[in-house]
């Protein structure tokens, strides 16, 4: 097993073109690469979607506990040397359930294991807990191209 050192957020920014407020990594703690990876995000009462989602209860949306988990995801794809004018699309989700609510404070551990790749198209177990609970799990596929240039 190798794993990589924790790669911080300036490395982040180089590997995925997600920006504020849509980047939702914060920080990888582990990374075995073609294999696994360990992430987090810190959830803050600042983040712009509890504003609406829910004014008098802050939960953190579960499609954004997803898509967290598929910048994770793309992390562990393009913690390899990769051309920079790949994009990671997501292409698929099963068997997404949710545990627990994610609220302010807390902090979110989001692991992907590597499954497959064939023909530019990857597939993942991905998990999400904090504090040790589960919060989210699914599977998902997500789509390597490169970006057109109309």
């Amino acid at each position: 097993m190798s794993l990589q050192p924790a790669i911080d957020i300036h490395t982040i920014l180089k590997l995925l073109p997600h920006r504020y407020p849509f980047l939702l990594v914060d920080r990888v703690l582990e990374l075995e690469p073609r294999k696994r990876i360990k992430a987090l995000k810190n959830v803050t009462i600042n983040e712009p979607f509890f504003q609406g989602h829910f004014p008098d209860f802050p939960v953190m949306p579960g499609v954004l506990i997803i898509e967290a988990l598929a910048q994770t995801a793309a992390l562990l794809t393009f913690s390899e040397e990769h051309d920079p004018d790949a994009i990671y699309y997501f292409a698929g989700i099963d068997a997404a359930r949710f545990k627990r609510v994610v609220l302010p404070g807390d902090q979110l551990i989001l692991s992907a294991d590597f499954e497959r790749e064939r023909a530019g198209i990857y597939k993942f177990q991905v998990k999400a807990t904090v504090n040790d609970e589960l919060a989210a799990e699914a599977n998902i596929t997500c789509a390597v191209r490169v970006k057109s240039k109309s």
